[in-house]
């Protein structure tokens, strides 16, 4: 699969999230981004993003939800974004955003900046 372009539907998935008051959580990626509108940015440009109308600002990684919350405290203005989980790296291989490199002793990697956007 190649990766996601723009007006194309995203894939369904499972993502996780540290809230400060219930704990882990996981969420459905369509029950975050149905009929909403999504952008790339930046966390400093979260607050104009939101002043603009975007729903919601999801930034997800190939990480735990441990490392997530950690660097979503490392960011005191990103109250905006909520930072997702993608652990097993299953929701980023569902937007075709691996890239196979076996053959030179590395594995499967992520696409550079697959996780912004």
């Amino acid at each position: 699969m190649a990766p996601i372009a723009v007006g194309d539907k995203i894939p369904e998935g499972s993502l996780a999230y540290m809230d400060s008051e219930k704990g882990l959580q996981v969420v459905s990626v369509y029950s975050l981004a149905a009929g909403k509108k999504h952008v790339p940015g930046f966390i400093e440009k979260s607050e104009e993003l939101k002043s603009k109308g975007i729903d919601d600002i999801l930034l997800i990684s190939v990480n735990d939800p441990f490392v997530m919350k950690a660097w979503e405290k490392n960011y005191p203005e990103s109250k905006n974004i909520k930072f997702l989980a993608d652990g097993s790296a299953t929701y980023a291989h569902a937007l075709g955003l691996e890239l196979d490199l076996s053959d030179k002793g590395l594995g499967d990697s992520l696409l550079e900046g697959s996780h912004y956007w």
